[in-house]
């Protein structure tokens, strides 16, 4: 393998990276999984799921390279038109969880760069806060309207430097025992039993959160046949990839445990949502006390962050909606009025749909007690949504296999069909089951939300070709 090869396979496998992988991700292990544990659970995620999933994006995308690599195209390719629709309405309706979530993140982080505290965001009046919230969202909804999306190029800055800061987390606290020796680090248990998680009724139903966190390979499958010999650059690349993100989880866990006591995370409930919203911040914050420059690494984190967040908002209320009502295919089960566009070239009602479906989720949030509580909730959310768009990568590579010789990809995960198919249905089963399951929740509000917002967005789903098909009757 030559030197231009192996610059090629570790560049897809560095893009990837950055497309999968973030800071919040080891956070949310090391809080839902009770600290070290979860390095057992996520070197079995990597093993029996996250690989296999990523190297079955390699054959879609080396099979349908002519079209772009999306879900939907692989869909219409394997099943047809009407099921693409639909995979194009989950890959959108999930984005309604995730928009609310940002909204809520983005005012987080600001409070945090400017009052450098927990406090002052969690102490204030849910209700206050929720229609501030509100109030932005619409706010970016216009800004998406408007066809003005100014923001794109800095949620790529912001995205690389959150990247960059995630590793730079690790190598800094890492160090900070020899520069620092005198500073307070939470001792570790560092005995086999440490490491083995409890298997009860909260590691089952937090599973979920693991499935989010190594989810969206399937963005850089249109690079499959960019990889010199994909048939072996690529499998490379993955397993690359997947090296990388099990070495940052793990050593990522070990630093936060030598910051974080999982006894105190879980003290109680208010104290296991003042992590989950603001653990990253308060890593940052001590990262600086460790180096003693105050909260200067904090403040750097937050703005970064808050830039993220907000820039993040704008595309994920514009791009899933133009990548849903753009495709000529699923456009003959979307009623026209939401094919409307208005002078700016925005999807004027579409836009309005995603401002109803985000605000319910952000308003009835207004009656949880705690403005920490809430960001908890979206967390869950986000884990139980999210990972349903994945369920139409497995179907499609299912029907890939059914089909036999129909198609004939550059690159193969595994050449026995059979087993082909009996990979991408345990994919399939695990996402499924860890959606599902993460459905409970001890909250039953949390519970509530999480059970009726997958209803609400899929009975949404089915009803549109319903008044389409009324509308075109009525023609």
């Amino acid at each position: 393998m030559d030197y231009a090869s192996i610059h090629g396979v570790f560049h897809r496998a560095f893009m990837a990276f950055s497309t999968v992988w973030g800071f919040g991700n080891v956070l949310n292990g090391f809080v839902y999984f009770n600290g070290i544990q979860v390095i057992f659970s996520w070197i079995l995620m990597f093993a029996l799921y996250f690989i296999p999933y990523a190297l079955m994006v390699g054959e879609l995308g080396s099979a349908f390279k002519e079209s772009g690599g999306g879900v939907s195209s692989w869909i219409s390719k394997t099943t047809g038109p009407k099921l693409a629709y639909y995979a194009g309405w989950t890959y959108w309706a999930c984005h309604i969880t995730y928009i609310a979530s940002k909204s809520s993140g983005g005012l987080k982080a600001l409070s945090w760069a400017v009052f450098r505290n927990a406090e002052t965001y969690d102490t204030l009046p849910t209700l206050a806060v929720q229609l501030t919230t509100f109030a932005v969202l619409i706010f970016f909804c216009w800004v998406a309207s408007r066809g003005l999306n100014p923001l794109k190029s800095l949620a790529t800055i912001a995205g690389t430097s959150m990247f960059v800061m995630s590793i730079l987390y690790i190598l800094m606290m890492f160090a900070a025992r020899a520069i620092n020796p005198a500073a307070d680090y939470v001792s570790m248990d560092l005995g086999a039993k440490s490491f083995i998680p409890e298997f009860n009724v909260k590691y089952f139903t937090s599973l979920s959160i693991l499935v989010f966190a190594v989810g969206g390979c399937e963005k850089i499958s249109p690079y499959v046949n960019k990889v010199k010999d994909p048939s072996k650059g690529f499998p490379r690349a993955m397993i690359s990839l997947a090296i990388m993100v099990v070495v940052c989880a793990i050593l990522g866990t070990f630093a936060m445990g030598m910051m974080f006591d999982p006894a105190e995370i879980n003290a109680s409930e208010d104290s296991f949502n003042s992590y989950v919203s603001n653990g990253a911040y308060w890593a940052f914050q001590k990262l600086g006390a460790y180096y003693k420059v105050g909260d200067l690494l904090l403040i750097i984190y937050a703005i970064c962050n808050a830039i993220g967040q907000l820039s993040t908002l704008v595309i994920s209320i514009d791009a899933p909606l133009r990548m849903l009502l753009d495709n000529e295919e699923a456009q003959q089960f979307i009623p026209t009025k939401l094919l409307k566009k208005n002078d700016c070239g925005a999807y004027v009602n579409g836009i309005k749909m995603v401002a109803i479906l985000s605000g319910s989720i952000i308003l009835i949030q207004s009656f949880v007690p705690g403005a920490a509580a809430v960001l908890t909730q979206l967390t869950k959310l986000n884990s139980v949504c999210m990972p349903m768009r994945y369920l139409w990568v497995f179907t499609a590579y299912i029907a890939l296999r059914v089909a036999g010789k129909r198609f004939n990809p550059e690159y193969r995960f595994i050449k026995n069909d059979k087993l082909a198919i009996v990979a991408g249905g345990w994919c399939f089963f695990i996402t499924a089951a860890c959606c599902l399951l993460g459905v409970y929740d001890a909250n039953t509000f949390t519970m509530c939300l999480n059970i009726a917002t997958p209803i609400v967005l899929t009975v949404l789903g089915v009803i549109l070709p319903m008044i389409k098909k009324r509308e075109n009757a009525n023609k």
